[in-house]
């Protein structure tokens, strides 16, 4: 993989990274005001409340997997494995990693994988 593209998806997954950290900070004073008790005693307004809550965990969830994505993206490129497929060890194409910076998986390994979970 040429050096230039990767200091590229370096800074990509960088920026990324920071976005989603800057995210998560912000969803947590976002959830410090959802904990608090609810005043109303409407109870649409406490399904309304879960409701959030919900969403909010699980927006977090997804930024924290796609975080722990990213990190190990940064350790690929340290350890100068980035853009090989972890599961047979061929060349990630460009385009891929363009769009999913992260991706530890060529397309047909994905594919497989996905066809195996379902």
């Amino acid at each position: 993989m040429e050096k230039e593209f990767v200091e590229q998806m370096k800074e990509k997954l960088t920026a990324q990274r920071d976005q989603i950290l800057a995210s998560l900070a912000s969803q947590s004073d976002d959830m410090k005001n959802l904990v608090s008790p609810v005043e109303s005693g409407d109870e649409a307004d406490k399904a309304s409340d879960v409701v959030d809550r919900t969403m909010l965990d699980s927006l977090g969830a997804q930024d924290a997997n796609r975080l722990q994505l990213i990190n190990n993206a940064l350790v690929r490129i340290q350890r100068g494995t980035y853009g090989l497929c972890l599961k047979c060890n061929k060349e990630i194409p460009k385009e891929r990693l363009e769009v999913l910076p992260y991706a530890f998986l060529c397309i047909n390994c994905k594919n497989q994988e996905e066809r195996k979970n379902r």
